[in-house]
């Protein structure tokens, strides 16, 4: 009897042995495109149960250096950036110091009287019909805008697209304001409260609102467009100096750190906490998408900027995720993600 459990608990291991190995294989050709010394690349991470249990990464960070990335390999964010936005705001709200209603106009006194229907809620939820700032910046601009330039540009308008809570429209504008926002009531520039109450408690200690001149990024991966006729270097546009809604520099390890404390209480307290996984319009909460996969409760978000393309999607009630951080421009990852999903925890073998 003892050799025929022994003999079940071998096939047992070989099949899980083997069915791990294919996906390793799938993986590998999934990211094909990113392999190599002469393409930009990308980097994995996979976490189930409280670890990582797969991390690959692929490819260069830079190019002209031949530096390849690793899991400490730097990568701007862009729009992942939003959820630290978002739990800066509620942390202020723990504290006291804003509320769900407070308005545009109650935090800053010179804004247009428009700014008077517009409510935190409003701008985390991306219903704030705020004007997109991209819309607003003349192609003659050289140098690159700061969020508080777009809250400058913001004070120069008069109206909002819809009726602030009416209607969905998603807003690089209002995160960049909620930067501000952050600044003007802790009294802290927001990369020094992303610091000092996220960053540092959490132990992410290579992560970054990049600042030029005031902080570095180490181990930076550099922004890269693939082209027909070469890979051009695309690391920065006009809007990648702006913090609040793509700023962030981050990596796989610190980012692991991340999902874990969204487990916990450590930086907000769950009933805060939560309030940002509910969503409302488009099934948009604070800074995350919240929806189902293939019946699987998900929290996930992309992020695209000049030269980079990443994504997190977080199944909590299956303590699964994945994270993919890449430094090109296209094409997008969120299929990418998708597809591992599938494999990993769907279960499916396409």
């Amino acid at each position: 009897m003892k050799n025929f459990f022994f003999l079940v608990f071998f096939i047992l291991a070989l099949g899980l042995s083997q069915c791990t190995s294919g996906n390793e294989q799938k993986l590998e050709r999934l990211f094909a495109p990113y392999s190599g010394t002469s393409h930009p690349g990308a980097a994995v991470m996979l976490i189930k149960d409280g670890a990582p249990f797969l991390v690959e990464t692929f490819g260069m960070a830079n190019i002209n250096t031949h530096e390849p990335v690793t899991p400490q390999t730097n990568f701007r964010l862009a729009s992942v950036t939003k959820q630290f936005t978002a739990m800066c705001i509620l942390q202020l709200i723990e504290q006291g110091k804003l509320t769900f209603g407070t308005t545009l106009k109650e935090v800053f006194p010179s804004f247009p009287d428009y700014g008077k229907t517009i409510t935190i809620q409003n701008i985390l939820h991306h219903t704030s019909g705020l004007p997109a700032y991209e819309d607003l910046v003349p192609d003659t601009v050289q140098s690159q805008l700061l969020d508080t330039d777009v809250l400058e540009l913001m004070k120069e308008q008069d109206s909002t697209y819809f009726k602030p809570g009416m209607d969905y429209r998603y807003s690089n504008t209002g995160y960049a304001l909620l930067a501000m926002v952050v600044q003007k009531v802790s009294g802290q520039s927001f990369a020094k409260y992303l610091q000092r109450h996220i960053f540092a408690p959490l132990g992410m200690n290579h992560t970054v609102a990049y600042e030029k001149g005031i902080s570095k990024v180490a181990h930076r991966a550099i922004g890269y467009t693939v082209t027909d006729s070469g890979i051009v270097n695309s690391d920065q546009s006009t809007y990648s100096a702006i913090l609040g809604d793509g700023g962030i520099y981050s990596n796989l390890d610190d980012l692991f750190k991340w999902d874990q404390a969204l487990y916990t209480d450590k930086l907000l307290a769950d009933s805060l906490l939560q309030k940002a996984f509910t969503p409302f319009k488009e099934h948009y909460g604070f800074g995350w998408r919240i929806d189902r996969y293939k019946g699987h409760y998900r929290q996930h978000h992309t992020g695209s900027t000049s030269g980079f393309r990443n994504v997190i999607q977080r199944f909590p009630k299956d303590h699964f995720t994945v994270i993919i951080l890449t430094n090109r421009a296209a094409p997008g990852v969120r299929p990418l993600a998708e597809k591992i999903v599938d494999w990993y925890l769907i279960g499916e073998n396409g």
